[in-house]
């Protein structure tokens, strides 16, 4: 399938999973404005990302030069413990040896180069791009690589059926009324029917999922629900302390929740959940994170209330038969270089209507 909506950048996708590696500084080599949002975004999270700003004259004769120059300036002004250099179009098309500008460079600082450019059409090369270098160098195990691959190709393979990548255009859209769906939610909630409260997240999202779980409780404290997320302790070093972080923070407010799979698990979650639910056995559900993970036969006859990040997944579960879809619109941003548990705004309806 070829799409003509716009799709996760693999570079991008390449910063994203070396922050994961606590990898504390990247070096972009291209362009200033390659990828600058996440960037900049990404500088929230605690991984300063430097760029070697090619020009017109590096396209011509090459900048493996401006490359060793910029490590040596990393490791001078900012004493890194990793650093990754991160390739971009350009330095693939030019032909870039990144390898041999860290070595040329003289730095004694750990570092990787990590091919990649934004000519992939799945996302998830950029992170693949990014593990296979630090297995090499050690920093993860040849089993954690594999593992990787394992939920890559799952999310993947989510998205592509169910996902925002199960059609060559989705419309976005903003999802259902959050007020009307929360008095909805609490008028079950109180009816005593049981219920369950469900969040598969996806990494650092989970701050902000988190909360609305949290938030049926506060608002229904007596309400016959089962809570149940994705934060057992596996994964690459900031995915582990996130969820261990949040769990904690639910503990101590009066939600423990029961463990089903991992952060970074969510895209395979579904068939753990399912079997959750066909042992539940309940009236409605509050599905938060990546609700189509789950298979919607095991959503059938039972009234769902999903919660997405993602303006282009409304549509797919409605169609999959989900009530009510709402939408976390500045979810991510919220979430990054947090520590605490972030207030949603459907969390924040809910505490409203109740």
């Amino acid at each position: 399938m070829r799409y003509v909506q716009p799709r996760p950048s693999s570079i991008v996708a390449a910063l994203y999973t070396l922050r994961d590696l606590d990898v504390d500084l990247a070096i972009l080599h291209g362009p200033s404005g390659c990828s600058f949002k996440h960037a900049r975004l990404l500088e929230e999270d605690g991984i300063r990302v430097l760029t070697t700003s090619l020009g017109d004259e590096e396209f011509i004769f090459g900048g493996q030069r401006l490359l060793e120059d910029v490590l040596r300036y990393a490791e001078e002004e900012f004493a890194p413990k990793k650093i990754a250099v991160v390739g971009t179009c350009v330095s693939m098309i030019i032909g870039e040896d990144m390898e041999a500008a860290i070595e040329a460079s003289g730095i004694s600082t750990p570092a990787i180069a990590v091919n990649i450019h934004a000519g992939f059409r799945e996302n998830i090369d950029g992170v693949i791009a990014a593990l296979e270098p630090a297995a090499a160098a050690g920093w993860i195990s040849p089993e954690e690589l594999e593992r990787q691959r394992r939920v890559l190709a799952a999310a993947n393979a989510t998205e592509r059926a169910r996902g925002a990548a199960c059609k060559t255009y989705i419309a976005p859209s903003r999802g259902d009324l959050k007020h009307v769906a929360a008095a909805e939610l609490i008028a079950l909630a109180r009816s005593g029917k049981r219920g369950l409260a469900i969040m598969n997240a996806k990494k650092e999202t989970a701050y902000m999922f988190a909360d609305e779980l949290l938030a049926l409780h506060d608002a229904v404290p007596e309400a016959n629900t089962l809570y149940l997320a994705n934060l057992e302790e596996r994964g690459l070093p900031k995915v582990r302390g996130d969820a261990a972080a949040i769990l904690a923070q639910m503990r101590e407010r009066g939600v423990n929740p029961v463990l089903c799979g991992a952060l970074d698990e969510y895209g395979e979650n579904g068939a753990a959940i399912a079997a959750k639910i066909a042992e539940a056995r309940p009236d409605f559900i509050l599905l938060v994170g990546v609700p189509h993970a789950v298979p919607p036969e095991a959503l059938a006859g039972i009234t769902v209330f999903s919660v997405t990040n993602g303006p282009r997944q409304v549509a797919p579960l409605k169609e999959q038969g989900h009530a009510h879809v709402m939408v976390e619109i500045d979810l991510h941003p919220k979430t990054l270089g947090v520590h605490e548990i972030v207030e949603s705004e459907f969390g924040a309806v809910l505490r409203s209507v109740a």
